[in-house]
């Protein structure tokens, strides 16, 4: 049973040490929508993969463009010059009005593209996001707007615009908005903005979070015992929650150049202490508060690319950082399931303990070095 965990173990890491890198590049980003109603005219401007639309990328079900049947077609429109993308962009706009996504009382409302800007010089392997506005006539007399985002769309951040107390909601592929009233107060309460925050951070988590897995993970083998678990645990958790805070206030920022390759080099310290300790050591939790501080900025960036409703900002943040802690623990508990049979067991650290973190040593050292030189 534990040479079957070990080569498990190993397939995987091997599968990570080649992936990883075009997982972070071609990553899955939600679309953020900014809509004002104004003088009789609905504007939607998008920020926005056009390549992942065009491609036919299923965003429901994926982390990254390479891990989906499109991907060779991604690849090849990625390579395209930012011109080609932009003159292409109505072909999503034709199945989008055709649905329709947006719809005032009731009745379909007719997009046009406005302006599209596709920017000129990004990195080939990574996302590249464009700036997508579209408009449409609506009566001026109009009450209330809902958006449908298509299947396999991904998540959309709604954000009203232009009014006192506005809406600003995530839309899954495939759902449909409330009515959002166009005079405003449609903003969430504070219980709405707390629940629908919860599966973001999760999902941050699981499945998408994998330096976050393995650091968790790296917690998880020190030691067979739960208390060593729970201190560890407990100062992570604490550090993360404070820098996630100070870094959705903007308040702290650190560039993603600087925090990425340290959240790899955490990775890496706690896994190598694994291997040559058994207990906690004093130290330890203090070391793992400061590295929770970089992941807290790390959780801060995820934030950025959704977003927080100003008007339910606290409650938002909760609900997200409460959905990181429900993924953890469900991370543990998982672990706790696939190996908890043999924590008794003399050969444990020897057999399970030791290697494992051997794996995921190895995958942080592989994470900093691309971080850092590529």
């Amino acid at each position: 049973m534990a040479q079957t965990f070990l080569k498990l173990l190993f397939k995987l890491t091997l599968a990570v040490l080649l992936s990883s890198g075009a997982a972070r590049a071609h990553e899955v980003l939600p679309t953020i929508a900014d809509l004002i109603v104004a003088d009789g005219t609905a504007e939607l401007s998008l920020r926005i993969n056009l390549e992942a639309f065009l491609a036919g990328v299923d965003l429901d079900n994926a982390e990254n463009t390479d891990e989906t049947a499109q991907a060779a077609d991604y690849d090849a429109l990625r390579g395209l010059s930012a011109d080609l993308i932009a003159a292409q962009a109505p072909e999503v706009l034709i199945a989008w009005n055709a649905l329709p996504i947006l719809r005032v009382d009731g009745n379909a409302v007719l997009l046009s593209t406005t302006s599209v800007v596709v920017p000129q010089d990004v990195d080939p392997e990574l996302p590249r996001i464009a700036e997508w506005v579209l408009s449409g006539q609506v009566p001026k007399d109009a009450v209330f707007i809902t958006m449908a985002w298509p299947d396999g769309a991904g998540d959309l951040i709604l954000r009203q615009q232009g009014v006192e107390d506005p809406f600003t909601g995530l839309i899954s592929g495939g759902n449909i908005s409330e009515e959002i009233s166009l005079g405003g107060g449609g903003a969430q309460n504070a219980w709405q903005a707390f629940v629908g925050y919860i599966p973001v951070g999760f999902d941050h988590i699981l499945p998408k979070g994998l330096d976050h897995i393995l650091f968790v993970l790296g917690l998880f083998f020190l030691s067979t015992r739960l208390r060593p678990l729970i201190w560890q645990v407990s100062a992570f958790t604490l550090a993360h929650t404070v820098t996630l805070a100070l870094g959705a206030l903007d308040i702290v920022s650190v560039p993603g150049s600087i925090v990425e390759p340290l959240i790899a080099a955490s990775i890496v310290y706690v896994a190598v202490e694994n291997i040559f300790t058994s207990g906690l050591s004093p130290w330890r939790p203090v070391v793992i508060f400061g590295f929770g501080l970089l992941h807290g900025l790390g959780f801060a960036s995820v934030l950025g690319e959704f977003g927080l409703p100003e008007d339910q900002f606290i409650s938002a943040l909760i609900g997200f950082n409460i959905g990181v802690e429900i993924g953890q623990l469900s991370v543990i508990a998982i672990a706790f399931i696939a190996v908890g049979w043999a924590m008794q067991r003399t050969w444990y650290r020897n057999v399970i303990a030791v290697p494992a973190s051997c794996v995921i040593a190895a995958v942080g050292g592989y994470w900093f070095v691309e971080r850092v030189f590529f």
